[in-house]
């Protein structure tokens, strides 16, 4: 447990040393919204927005969904028909420790932050939390106490160096047969561990999501199967398989739910300092792009979710399962149906490298999405793809560039939808239910002539999604986690 770790002598400046920042708040206060933080921080801690449109009735209760994306988190409030009562968004305070940011000082804050974020008049109404996080980003914590023992691996990250181990006990083109997986990263760590010392017998594989929840309701070392599927966890049969049990570090793998179960109430401290009410609960999460497939409500065979953050992300909903780790390509389980897809790391990380927001705006404007760019680029950050070519030594392609800077973006808007095409195309050649619409979410989900340049090369149907926000999907699992369905 870790509530002893937690208590509420809260002033802004401890905000970098509390385990949530500091102000706590009656909840019969009127509507405030501020930042907690000091004026250098207010730049990354800073409130996007709220909407308290929508009253709250007598007896009414809120379900809150937190989403913890590559850049960012948000925060929906939403009642059970899925009316929106309050949102919000935070950038991550970059935290440095030595030469690197401090993502767990970062989360953790930010975490907090959002807690404090929501209008105090309507957290007594409060009946469940989820969380979403990033997928396969790993991180590996100390059972009793909490406290991370090393520096987490990121989503995006490859340990190619324990690929060779892990394809010598998993099964040919199994989901964790990637340099990315959850399973290379517990095994880089463990070897790493081994050859410096003793592994804590106390260690605990957490996702992102399961950390962050834990610090709401005090239990370490539950996860949830989606979150879990990159470490070898199969949802098909609810447990982890043989081969994975008989490894020396399985010791360290999670406790796993479905996704929306509840796991407990939220820490008193934690209520009684924000104003949550008694029975709040908090349920296991999901990962950030499954709860942008939510959001959508893409509910039937066929339908397609593609988010458009810093990253590309495509869900199919399927009647068939289908992995293929040559590819990037794995099944979600939801309810009895699937979610085929995969994460390509192209996507809007590149576009915001080279151009302003503005910039975008303004030369979007200039495109025609009904000509196609003669351009041919394959758009990355770095070196690496995950999806749908698994190639950690693929290498960026942004050239040559024209002189025209719409034309630019434009080429490089319509090789991310060839992309997209090339990933929806190669789920049907692997079994998968074919596709026949497709919603957007995200943030590119906001740019009408890249949806048109997508409609163009796919070939189908797209739209934005009436909920694009991860963080909305994710309150739609504490609606089940508090009513047993969503």
């Amino acid at each position: 447990m870790v509530a002893s770790l937690y208590n509420c002598s809260c002033t802004s400046s401890l905000l970098l040393h509390q385990k949530f920042p500091s102000k706590c708040y009656n909840a019969r206060k009127s509507i405030s919204i501020s930042n907690s933080s000091s004026k250098s921080e207010a730049s990354n801690l800073i409130m996007r927005s709220v909407n308290t449109d929508v009253d709250v009735e007598v007896g009414e209760k809120l379900y809150l969904g937190m989403d913890f994306g590559t850049s960012g988190a948000r925060y929906a409030l939403i009642n059970k028909a899925g009316e929106i009562h309050a949102e919000g968004k935070r950038e991550y305070p970059l935290y440095m420790s030595e030469d690197r940011v401090d993502w767990v000082k970062s989360w953790r804050a930010t975490l907090f932050c959002l807690l404090e974020d929501i209008p105090v008049s309507l957290r007594p109404f409060v009946a469940s939390i989820s969380i979403d996080g990033t997928s396969a980003t790993t991180m590996i914590v100390d059972r009793e106490t909490g406290e991370s023992l090393c520096r987490p691996f990121l989503y995006n990250e490859s340990c190619p160096e324990a690929l060779a181990t892990v394809k010598e006990v998993a099964p040919l083109n199994h989901t964790v047969c990637s340099g990315s997986s959850t399973l290379c990263k517990l095994v880089s760590w463990w070897r790493s561990t081994c050859a410096a010392e003793r592994p804590p017998t106390s260690a605990v594989l957490l996702h992102q999501a399961d950390w962050l929840l834990s610090l709401l309701h005090g239990t370490i070392g539950v996860s949830d199967y989606n979150n879990a599927l990159k470490v070898g966890y199969d949802p098909e049969v609810e447990s982890y398989p043989r081969w994975l049990l008989a490894q020396p570090y399985s010791s360290v793998l999670p406790r796993v739910q479905a996704p929306g179960t509840t796991i407990g109430y939220m820490q008193e401290n934690i209520r009684t300092c924000y104003g949550f009410g008694k029975d709040c609960v908090i349920c296991t999460g999901t990962t950030d792009s499954i709860a942008a497939f939510l959001a959508a409500r893409a509910d039937r065979p066929g339908k397609a979710v593609t988010s458009l953050g810093s990253t590309l992300a495509i869900k199919l909903l399927s009647t068939t399962r289908v992995e293929d780790a040559r590819f990037g390509v794995y099944s979600h389980r939801l309810d009895d149906k699937w979610l085929v897809g995969g994460a390509s790391n192209t996507g809007g990380a590149v576009l915001r490298k080279i151009f302003t927001d503005e910039q975008l705006q303004e030369l979007s404007k200039r495109i025609n999405p009904a000509q196609a760019s003669p351009l041919d680029y394959y758009p990355l950050v770095g070196i690496g793809e995950r999806f749908p070519s698994a190639d950690p030594n693929m290498e960026p392609r942004l050239q040559p560039r024209p002189e025209n800077d719409a034309d630019y973006l434009h080429g490089i808007l319509e090789s991310i939808a060839h992309i997209e095409a090339k990933g929806y195309t190669l789920l049907k050649e692997l079994g998968a239910t074919p596709v026949d619409e497709v919603f957007t979410a995200g943030g590119g989900s906001r740019n009408e002539k890249w949806i048109a340049i997508r409609e163009r090369v796919l070939g189908l149907p797209v739209s934005r999604a009436l909920h694009t926000e991860a963080a909305y999907g994710a309150a739609l699992l504490a609606i089940k986690g508090a009513a047993g369905q969503l």
